[in-house]
Parts: C-alpha cells; sequence; structure tokens
C-alpha cells in the first residue's frame, strides 16, 4: 500500500489497528495527544472477548503474550443489596472464555508491539482539513502540521475526526460514576474488602451503586455510580476530597457502612466521569479517505462490556480490509457496512444494561441477568 495512513488516538483500537497494519507490511502513523504512554492511568480490568477481543489480538500476533497478563480468578462476581446482603456468588471460572486482563497492561503490550517512532506522542490534533486534490491536512497543538491520504479517527468519545462523517455528539445518559479506590492492606476497611470476594462486587439499588474490584495484591478500585442530573454533577466540589466523597456517600444513606465505606475511605483522587453516549445505530455517509472506530463510532456505557473488545476489533478489521483490497473507498466501505451492524447491536445491549442496573428493579434485575451466564462466558462492564 502506498497511501499514507493517520491514525489519530493511541488507545486500543487505534494501537491495533496499527499492528495489523505492520504485520501486513502496510506502514501508519499514530498521532496521540498525550506526552506519552504513562501520562495517566488507563482504568481499571477489562473481560477480553473471546469472539470480538481475542480475535483481534490473534490478529495482531499478540495473543500468546496476552495470556501471560490474563489475571486467574478476577473474573468472580459478588452481587448484594444495599444492606450488604449477598444475593449472588459466582466463582471465578479458571477456563473463562473472557479472562480479565488489565488495560493499562493490555495497552502497553500493544504499544511495544509496534516498530519503534510509529507514535508521534504529545501531537493533540486541532484541526482536520480535506484538501481538493485528495487527502486531509492534520494540524497540532504542537508539532509540525502533517498530510495524509487516509485518517483513522480513533480519539475517543469527543473525536476531533467524527465531525467529517457526521454532526451527531455524544448525549449524557444519566448515570454518572465518582472513581474509589484502596490501597492494598488497609487496615481501615478490612472487612469491607473481604466482603467484596476475589472479583467485582456490585452493590446496586434504583439509580444508584457502589461496584469495586479487588486486585490480586488486595488493592481495590471502583466506583459509586448516581443516576443524577447534569446540575448535580456541577454542583460537587471536590477540592477538599474528604468532603466530596462524604458529600457522595450521603446519597447512600442507610446502606451498609461496609458498603459506604469503600466510598467515604477511599484513598484515590475523586473524579467524575459522567456516562455519555452515541446514538444507538449511529451510521453516516461514505466520505473519501476517512473512517472512525472505537468510541470515536460507537461511544456507548459499559455495561455491556464492549467497548474496549469493540475497538479492537475495529481495528484489527479495518486493517484487513485495506490490507485485503487494492481500492481504499471499497476497503472503507466494507468496514463500515459491518461496523455499524455490530456497534448497533453491542449499544442497544449497552444502553438495556444500564437501565438493568441501576433500574427500578435493581439489584433483583442484575441477579437476573448474571444468572443467565452461569455455564457460557460472561459479558460484564468494562
Amino acid at each position: 500500500m502506498h497511501k499514507t495512513i493517520a491514525i489519530v488516538g493511541a488507545g486500543l483500537g487505534g494501537l491495533t489497528l496499527a499492528r495489523v497494519l505492520q504485520a501486513h507490511g502496510a506502514a501508519a502513523t499514530i498521532y496521540e495527544g498525550e506526552v506519552s504512554a504513562t501520562t495517566r492511568t488507563q482504568g481499571g480490568l477489562l473481560d477480553i472477548h473471546e469472539e470480538t477481543g481475542q480475535v483481534a489480538l490473534r490478529a495482531a500476533g499478540v495473543h500468546e503474550e496476552f495470556l501471560t497478563l490474563v489475571r486467574p480468578g478476577e473474573d468472580a462476581k459478588r452481587v448484594v443489596d444495599r444492606h450488604g446482603t449477598l444475593l449472588f456468588d459466582l466463582p471465578a471460572d479458571p477456563g473463562s472464555a473472557r479472562p480479565e486482563v488489565d488495560r493499562g497492561e493490555l495497552r502497553r503490550l500493544l504499544i511495544d508491539s509496534l516498530a519503534p517512532g510509529t507514535i508521534r506522542w504529545g501531537r493533540k490534533l486541532t484541526s482536520i482539513r480535506r484538501r481538493a486534490e485528495g487527502g486531509y491536512d492534520l494540524a497540532f497543538a504542537e508539532g509540525p502540521a502533517t498530510r495524509a491520504d487516509i485518517v483513522i479517527g480513533a480519539d475517543g468519545a469527543w473525536s476531533k475526526v467524527r465531525p467529517l462523517l457526521t454532526s451527531a455528539m455524544p448525549s449524557y445518559s444519566g448515570t454518572c460514576f465518582i472513581e474509589i479506590a484502596l490501597a492494598a492492606g488497609s487496615q481501615d476497611c478490612r472487612a469491607s474488602v473481604e466482603a467484596i470476594g476475589s472479583g467485582t462486587l456490585m452493590a446496586v439499588a434504583p439509580g444508584k451503586g457502589i461496584i469495586a474490584h479487588r486486585y490480586a495484591d488486595g488493592h481495590v478500585r471502583g466506583y459509586a455510580a448516581l443516576n443524577k442530573p447534569e446540575e448535580w454533577m456541577r454542583s460537587i466540589d471536590f477540592g477538599d476530597p474528604s468532603a466530596g466523597l462524604r458529600h457522595v456517600a450521603g446519597e447512600f444513606d442507610g446502606w451498609s457502612p461496609l458498603l459506604t465505606a469503600l466510598v467515604t475511605q477511599s484513598d484515590a483522587e475523586p473524579w467524575l466521569r459522567p456516562i455519555y453516549a452515541l446514538p444507538v445505530g449511529l451510521t453516516w455517509d461514505r466520505v473519501p479517505g476517512v473512517t472512525l472506530l472505537g468510541d470515536a463510532a460507537h461511544l456507548m456505557s459499559p455495561f455491556a462490556g464492549e467497548g474496549a473488545n469493540l475497538a479492537m476489533y475495529d481495528g484489527a478489521d479495518l486493517a484487513s480490509k485495506l490490507v485485503e483490497q487494492r481500492d481504499i473507498e471499497a476497503a472503507l466501505t466494507a468496514y463500515e457496512e459491518l461496523l455499524f451492524l455490530r456497534s448497533s447491536d453491542a449499544a442497544s445491549r449497552s444502553a438495556k444494561n444500564l437501565e438493568i442496573f441501576f433500574g427500578r428493579e435493581a439489584p433483583q434485575s442484575v441477579v437476573t441477568l448474571f444468572s443467565g451466564f452461569r455455564g457460557r462466558p460472561r459479558r460484564t462492564h468494562s
């Protein structure tokens, strides 16, 4: 392939795309706004699905290395009510088709698999313009502008590339997360940590929940979830982290102290994360030389466990189309036809599961959801 390819964004999808292209002898350059791979933490665990994420990792030639990152035992699930009463307990599955890995470790594996110089760090895209003769001009906050024949927006929820294809924007789902964490060996919360079990604890009720994961080394990460209007989010002040967490914990008045301690005793910097989603079934008309993958194409709530898996699958699928077909537009058309189908299905399930977790029937609705996964591959939040 003699076309220049610019991938905007060094998330899991963009990295997978570049890796599969390189495995087939095609070059691509990734432009990433962050200044290095360690600028920020990369979130918690992901369950990597056999039928999507693992397919992509095989195509990228890193599946064996991926297996060394798997965290055995951490796919256990518990569901409790607001009093801490155990309603559902699913032990870990050593042969799970959807094993858990740390997002940061998986990202590092993909970064290390790329040819040196593939990623241009500290290149935050500020504008992109289609050239009359074909191709695109890309400008960045730092560093020189560049040109590319093909541009792939792998730049997440607030993609700068997406407006070339559609005017659709993410909308607030009505649910927000506040990140929580406990250091390993936290003496004040030993009972709370033990209540989590070896994997993930989901304490849910209509409109709210506390979800926490216990890592093998004993530390805990998770979030408090609340169905709140955007005005409420603007009222929260985490300038004093302890006061802010007490404010959040007040939303769980009457809950078991074992659960609320995970919030009040959190030693993480509180981080408010509103959950946004693009319209279910989003499509766009073909625009020459440009497309999207991952959250840029199908941002959804995390309650189908598909976000990272689909991003990697998108990247691998797009790479295969580009190397298999000489006609670039035919390749992009074929890719988007399948992208629209798989993302619409996943987004629909994600929206439905968000209601299951925090709707009027919670927590029994969550028990029913996970009871249906016994004896078959599991689909969890990511």
